[in-house]
Protein backbone atom coordinates (compact mmCIF):
# COMPACT_ATOMS: atom_id res chain seq x y z
CA UNK A 1 0.00 0.00 0.00
CA UNK A 2 1.43 3.18 -1.42
CA UNK A 3 -0.43 5.53 1.43
CA UNK A 4 -0.19 3.80 4.65
CA UNK A 5 -0.15 6.08 7.14
CA UNK A 6 -1.34 9.23 4.80
CA UNK A 7 -4.35 11.47 5.44
CA UNK A 8 -6.03 13.02 2.47
CA UNK A 9 -8.30 15.54 2.02
CA UNK A 10 -10.16 15.09 -1.44
CA UNK A 11 -12.16 18.05 -1.95
CA UNK A 12 -15.47 18.17 -4.22
CA UNK A 13 -15.32 14.52 -3.37
CA UNK A 14 -18.83 13.00 -3.11
CA UNK A 15 -19.49 11.89 -6.55
CA UNK A 16 -17.13 11.92 -10.06
CA UNK A 17 -13.59 12.26 -10.27
CA UNK A 18 -13.19 13.54 -6.50
CA UNK A 19 -14.94 10.42 -5.24
CA UNK A 20 -13.06 8.32 -7.32
CA UNK A 21 -9.53 9.84 -6.37
CA UNK A 22 -10.63 9.34 -2.28
CA UNK A 23 -11.76 5.24 -3.03
CA UNK A 24 -8.18 4.97 -4.96
CA UNK A 25 -6.35 6.85 -2.07
CA UNK A 26 -8.04 4.70 0.39
CA UNK A 27 -7.42 1.93 -1.49
CA UNK A 28 -3.50 2.61 -1.49
CA UNK A 29 -4.03 2.66 2.54
CA UNK A 30 -4.77 6.46 3.30
CA UNK A 31 -7.39 7.92 5.56
CA UNK A 32 -9.72 10.23 3.86
CA UNK A 33 -11.47 13.27 4.66
CA UNK A 34 -14.39 13.53 1.62
CA UNK A 35 -15.83 16.80 0.97
CA UNK A 36 -18.76 18.08 -1.24
CA UNK A 37 -22.23 18.47 -2.28
CA UNK A 38 -25.13 15.99 -2.36
CA UNK A 39 -28.07 14.56 -0.38
CA UNK A 40 -27.69 12.70 2.97
CA UNK A 41 -27.99 9.56 0.90
CA UNK A 42 -25.33 10.69 -1.58
CA UNK A 43 -23.34 11.43 1.24
CA UNK A 44 -23.55 7.88 3.07
CA UNK A 45 -23.27 6.22 -0.45
CA UNK A 46 -20.17 7.70 -1.07
CA UNK A 47 -18.97 7.62 2.31
CA UNK A 48 -19.29 3.79 2.47
CA UNK A 49 -17.63 3.14 -0.75
CA UNK A 50 -14.52 4.59 0.23
CA UNK A 51 -14.64 3.01 3.78
CA UNK A 52 -15.10 -0.55 1.65
CA UNK A 53 -11.12 0.16 0.98
CA UNK A 54 -11.33 -0.89 5.13
CA UNK A 55 -9.57 2.80 6.03
CA UNK A 56 -10.99 5.90 8.34
CA UNK A 57 -12.99 7.85 6.74
CA UNK A 58 -15.07 11.35 7.22
CA UNK A 59 -17.25 13.99 5.60
CA UNK A 60 -16.81 17.60 6.06
CA UNK A 61 -19.47 19.83 4.82
CA UNK A 62 -17.11 23.34 4.19
CA UNK A 63 -18.83 25.36 2.02
CA UNK A 64 -16.05 26.08 -0.74
CA UNK A 65 -17.27 29.83 -0.83
CA UNK A 66 -16.53 30.35 2.72
CA UNK A 67 -13.07 30.56 3.38
CA UNK A 68 -13.29 30.27 7.22
CA UNK A 69 -14.64 27.12 6.90
CA UNK A 70 -12.19 25.99 4.73
CA UNK A 71 -9.49 26.72 7.24
CA UNK A 72 -11.57 24.72 9.67
CA UNK A 73 -12.38 21.59 8.05
CA UNK A 74 -8.14 21.50 7.20
CA UNK A 75 -7.54 21.85 11.26
CA UNK A 76 -10.65 19.34 12.47
CA UNK A 77 -8.58 16.76 9.64
CA UNK A 78 -5.74 17.76 11.48
CA UNK A 79 -6.91 17.23 15.06
CA UNK A 80 -8.73 14.11 14.11
CA UNK A 81 -6.47 12.36 12.42
CA UNK A 82 -3.41 13.76 13.82
CA UNK A 83 -1.84 15.19 10.32
CA UNK A 84 -3.05 16.13 6.67
CA UNK A 85 -0.08 14.93 3.96
CA UNK A 86 -2.03 15.13 0.75
CA UNK A 87 -4.55 18.13 -0.21
CA UNK A 88 -6.09 17.39 -3.38
CA UNK A 89 -8.41 20.80 -4.69
CA UNK A 90 -10.95 19.31 -6.72
CA UNK A 91 -14.27 21.11 -5.82
CA UNK A 92 -15.38 22.94 -9.28
CA UNK A 93 -18.47 24.52 -11.15
CA UNK A 94 -19.23 25.54 -14.70
CA UNK A 95 -21.28 27.81 -16.56
CA UNK A 96 -21.86 27.82 -20.26
CA UNK A 97 -22.26 31.77 -21.64
CA UNK A 98 -21.55 34.51 -24.17
CA UNK A 99 -19.11 37.08 -22.33
CA UNK A 100 -21.62 39.74 -22.58
CA UNK A 101 -24.52 37.95 -21.15
CA UNK A 102 -22.33 36.08 -18.04
CA UNK A 103 -23.84 36.31 -14.74
CA UNK A 104 -21.80 38.21 -12.71
CA UNK A 105 -22.61 36.35 -9.38
CA UNK A 106 -21.61 33.16 -11.91
CA UNK A 107 -18.38 34.34 -12.67
CA UNK A 108 -17.70 35.51 -8.97
CA UNK A 109 -18.85 31.69 -7.63
CA UNK A 110 -16.92 29.75 -10.40
CA UNK A 111 -13.83 31.95 -9.76
CA UNK A 112 -14.53 31.36 -5.78
CA UNK A 113 -15.07 27.71 -6.14
CA UNK A 114 -12.42 26.97 -8.59
CA UNK A 115 -9.82 28.69 -8.04
CA UNK A 116 -9.85 30.50 -4.78
CA UNK A 117 -11.22 27.75 -2.38
CA UNK A 118 -7.71 26.07 -3.29
CA UNK A 119 -6.07 29.12 -2.57
CA UNK A 120 -7.41 28.79 1.06
CA UNK A 121 -7.19 25.37 1.13
CA UNK A 122 -3.65 25.37 0.64
CA UNK A 123 -2.90 28.00 3.07
CA UNK A 124 -4.53 26.40 5.31
CA UNK A 125 -2.52 23.10 4.58
CA UNK A 126 1.04 24.29 4.35
CA UNK A 127 2.18 25.25 7.80
CA UNK A 128 1.76 21.74 9.27
CA UNK A 129 3.20 20.03 5.91
CA UNK A 130 6.09 22.55 6.48
CA UNK A 131 6.78 21.36 10.07
CA UNK A 132 6.47 17.45 9.03
CA UNK A 133 8.82 18.31 6.17
CA UNK A 134 6.68 16.13 3.74
CA UNK A 135 3.38 17.05 2.01
CA UNK A 136 1.33 16.26 -1.80
CA UNK A 137 -0.92 18.89 -2.89
CA UNK A 138 -2.95 18.29 -6.05
CA UNK A 139 -4.76 20.91 -7.98
CA UNK A 140 -7.57 19.27 -10.29
CA UNK A 141 -7.15 22.00 -13.41
CA UNK A 142 -8.12 20.64 -17.02
CA UNK A 143 -7.36 20.66 -20.50
CA UNK A 144 -9.13 24.74 -20.30
CA UNK A 145 -5.84 25.61 -17.92
CA UNK A 146 -3.95 24.75 -21.05
CA UNK A 147 -5.92 26.31 -24.04
CA UNK A 148 -9.82 27.77 -24.36
CA UNK A 149 -12.83 27.21 -25.27
CA UNK A 150 -16.13 29.96 -26.09
CA UNK A 151 -18.41 30.62 -23.19
CA UNK A 152 -16.41 29.73 -20.75
CA UNK A 153 -14.66 32.67 -19.63
CA UNK A 154 -14.58 32.27 -15.82
CA UNK A 155 -14.19 28.41 -15.63
CA UNK A 156 -11.06 29.28 -18.41
CA UNK A 157 -9.89 31.75 -15.82
CA UNK A 158 -10.13 29.97 -12.86
CA UNK A 159 -8.12 26.71 -14.40
CA UNK A 160 -5.45 28.71 -15.97
CA UNK A 161 -5.15 30.41 -12.67
CA UNK A 162 -4.89 27.25 -10.87
CA UNK A 163 -2.18 25.81 -13.24
CA UNK A 164 -0.01 29.07 -12.41
CA UNK A 165 -1.19 29.05 -8.59
CA UNK A 166 0.23 25.38 -8.94
CA UNK A 167 3.84 26.62 -10.43
CA UNK A 168 4.09 29.37 -7.44
CA UNK A 169 3.10 27.39 -4.61
CA UNK A 170 5.39 24.66 -5.72
CA UNK A 171 8.70 27.08 -6.23
CA UNK A 172 7.98 28.83 -2.60
CA UNK A 173 7.70 24.87 -1.03
CA UNK A 174 10.59 23.46 -2.70
CA UNK A 175 12.62 22.94 -0.40
CA UNK A 176 10.58 22.02 2.64
CA UNK A 177 9.90 18.46 1.05
CA UNK A 178 6.14 19.58 -0.33
CA UNK A 179 5.12 18.90 -3.84
CA UNK A 180 2.05 20.96 -5.53
CA UNK A 181 0.92 19.68 -9.01
CA UNK A 182 -1.55 19.74 -11.40
CA UNK A 183 -3.85 17.46 -13.45
CA UNK A 184 -5.60 18.55 -16.64
CA UNK A 185 -8.21 16.18 -17.72
CA UNK A 186 -10.29 16.25 -21.20
CA UNK A 187 -13.43 14.77 -21.08
CA UNK A 188 -13.71 12.37 -18.69
CA UNK A 189 -16.50 9.67 -18.12
CA UNK A 190 -18.53 10.75 -15.04
CA UNK A 191 -22.10 10.31 -14.23
CA UNK A 192 -22.87 13.93 -14.69
CA UNK A 193 -21.55 13.75 -18.34
CA UNK A 194 -22.96 10.35 -19.04
CA UNK A 195 -26.67 12.21 -18.18
CA UNK A 196 -25.60 14.53 -20.28
CA UNK A 197 -25.37 12.72 -23.52
CA UNK A 198 -29.61 11.71 -24.12
CA UNK A 199 -29.98 16.06 -23.69
CA UNK A 200 -27.44 16.95 -26.08
CA UNK A 201 -29.03 13.89 -28.45
CA UNK A 202 -32.67 15.11 -27.86
CA UNK A 203 -31.78 18.92 -28.16
CA UNK A 204 -29.89 18.98 -31.28
CA UNK A 205 -31.66 15.70 -33.01
CA UNK A 206 -28.90 12.88 -33.61
CA UNK A 207 -27.96 9.99 -31.61
CA UNK A 208 -26.61 9.36 -28.61
CA UNK A 209 -23.62 7.68 -30.62
CA UNK A 210 -23.43 10.88 -32.97
CA UNK A 211 -23.68 13.16 -29.01
CA UNK A 212 -20.77 11.31 -27.90
CA UNK A 213 -18.88 11.57 -31.24
CA UNK A 214 -19.45 15.70 -30.99
CA UNK A 215 -18.46 15.68 -27.25
CA UNK A 216 -15.43 13.95 -27.99
CA UNK A 217 -14.40 15.90 -31.22
CA UNK A 218 -11.49 17.71 -29.52
CA UNK A 219 -9.77 14.71 -28.25
CA UNK A 220 -7.93 13.19 -30.92
CA UNK A 221 -8.17 9.51 -29.15
CA UNK A 222 -12.04 9.86 -29.66
CA UNK A 223 -12.19 8.04 -26.08
CA UNK A 224 -13.11 9.42 -22.98
CA UNK A 225 -10.67 9.64 -19.89
CA UNK A 226 -12.04 7.07 -17.56
CA UNK A 227 -11.84 7.91 -13.58
CA UNK A 228 -9.99 5.62 -12.56
CA UNK A 229 -7.18 6.31 -14.96
CA UNK A 230 -7.28 10.04 -13.19
CA UNK A 231 -7.19 8.70 -9.71
CA UNK A 232 -4.18 6.64 -10.57
CA UNK A 233 -2.16 9.85 -11.40
CA UNK A 234 -3.44 10.96 -8.28
CA UNK A 235 -2.14 8.10 -6.89
CA UNK A 236 1.08 8.61 -8.09
CA UNK A 237 2.10 12.25 -7.56
CA UNK A 238 0.93 11.55 -3.90
CA UNK A 239 4.12 8.92 -3.60
CA UNK A 240 7.53 8.90 -2.42
CA UNK A 241 8.27 8.34 -6.02
CA UNK A 242 7.18 11.53 -7.41
CA UNK A 243 8.85 13.59 -4.77
CA UNK A 244 11.07 15.26 -7.05
CA UNK A 245 7.54 16.13 -9.28
CA UNK A 246 6.69 19.54 -8.45
CA UNK A 247 5.22 22.47 -10.23
CA UNK A 248 3.90 19.95 -13.28
CA UNK A 249 0.54 20.19 -15.15
CA UNK A 250 0.41 16.69 -16.31
CA UNK A 251 -2.31 16.84 -19.17
CA UNK A 252 -4.66 13.25 -19.14
CA UNK A 253 -6.86 14.34 -22.24
CA UNK A 254 -6.49 11.99 -24.91
CA UNK A 255 -4.27 14.69 -26.98
CA UNK A 256 -6.66 17.85 -26.82
CA UNK A 257 -4.09 20.39 -25.87
CA UNK A 258 -1.09 18.32 -28.28
CA UNK A 259 -2.91 19.74 -31.32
Amino acid sequence: MQLKGKTAIVTGSTSGIGLGIAEAFAREGAEVVINGLGSPADIEAALARVKAHGRRVAYDPANMLKPAEIAAMVAKAEKDFGRVDILVNNAGIQHVSPIEEFPIEKWDAIIAINLSSAFHAIRAAVPGMKKRKTGRIINMCSAHSLTASPYKAAYVAAKHGLAGLTKSVALELAEQGVTCNAISPGFVWTPLVEKQIPDLAKSEGISEADAKRKVLSRQPTRQFVTVEQVAALAVFLATEAAAPITGANYSIDGGWTAE
